[in-house]
């Protein structure tokens, strides 16, 4: 039986929040089409303004989310939770519905993930993409697979250039969520002299472990399948946690028993609307040193008080 694109257009404003939407109905990942900043965007990650004529006739106001759902789940129910949500939350939005085979699924998003700079010193390299100049950036290959984490999003964009800011040789991450792995790559590939990644999802282990080969970092690196800090053992010079703010809450609770007297503790994936919330919890143990935002998405550094 074939898959379900389910394709979702919405006002090229309203487009982070729908895909946080559609990301509760799939846990396989989902890709988004906005061409809004399409010269800027193509500046800055290709250094090019030649740009391709289909693209630049593309809708500028709208912007489409992408999300297959598998033959044993219901298309239906998953479309009508969409509409109950995006109407709740006064997204205008239009859902089509087309047959799709699982290799295409597997494989069509990859169109759409290019090399990236990251911060100042990194370099996100898709595995299938070449990169003629690096313009001397630390270049990470990455194969997310089907596990959260390219670099295209703006947490983790954030964390990572908190990362960069904090990572320091010789020192011990905690990556929590790791996902695909690639905050655990970066950190290690910026001088850490070894790196934890932690996910609930076993394919998101794999993956991570794939990423840290693939990097030459994998004796550096070791990933566990587990429940947030359940299977951790240790103290770590940094701490990670691009996730989500209610998870963060829960994080914080007991996170303090894996670090050092100076650990910098990063947190990512708070949209903006629950960054009190956050921080309601966070600044009963710890300080606020830094914080980054960029398009409604929220990352905060903090130290023990």
């Amino acid at each position: 039986m074939d898959w379900t694109e389910v394709t979702i257009t919405v006002n090229a404003k309203d487009v982070d929040k729908a895909g946080d939407i559609a990301n509760m109905v799939v846990p396989y990942g989902i890709y988004i089409e906005d061409y809004s900043n399409l010269e800027e965007e193509a500046w800055e990650i290709a250094h090019i303004d030649l740009i391709d004529e289909d693209l630049l006739q593309k809708d500028r106001t709208k912007a489409l989310v992408h999300i297959y759902i598998s033959p044993e789940e219901s298309p239906a129910e998953a479309v009508a939770f969409l509409r109950e949500r995006y109407t709740a939350e006064g997204i205008e939005n239009e859902i089509t519905l087309d047959p799709c085979v699982e290799e295409d699924w597997i494989n069509n998003w990859k169109q759409y993930f290019k090399p990236i700079p990251v911060g100042e010193k990194l370099l996100i390299r898709p595995t299938w993409e070449e990169v003629q100049d690096s313009g001397g950036r630390i270049v990470l290959d990455l194969d997310p697979g089907l596990a959260f984490g390219t670099g295209t999003h703006e947490t983790t964009r954030l964390c990572m250039e908190l990362l960069e800011k904090y990572v320091q040789p010789g020192m011990d991450v905690l990556d929590v969520g790791c996902g695909s792995g690639i905050l655990s790559v970066a950190a290690l590939l910026l001088g850490a002299e070894k790196a934890v990644g932690v996910d609930i999802d076993e394919l998101a282990v794999k993956t991570a472990d794939e990423n840290a080969a693939i990097n030459h970092v994998a004796e550096r690196f070791t990933g566990i399948c587990g429940n947030l800090t359940d299977k951790v053992t240790g103290k770590y010079d940094i701490v990670v946690a691009n996730i989500v703010a209610d998870v963060i809450i829960m994080l914080t609770k007991d996170v303090e028993q894996f670090m050092k007297p100076d650990t910098v503790y990063l947190m990512s994936g708070i949209i903006d609307t629950r960054e009190q919330d956050v921080l309601a919890a966070v600044e009963q143990h710890f300080e606020i040193i830094d914080r980054k935002e960029e398009k409604g998405w929220v990352a905060l550094s903090a130290k023990r008080k």
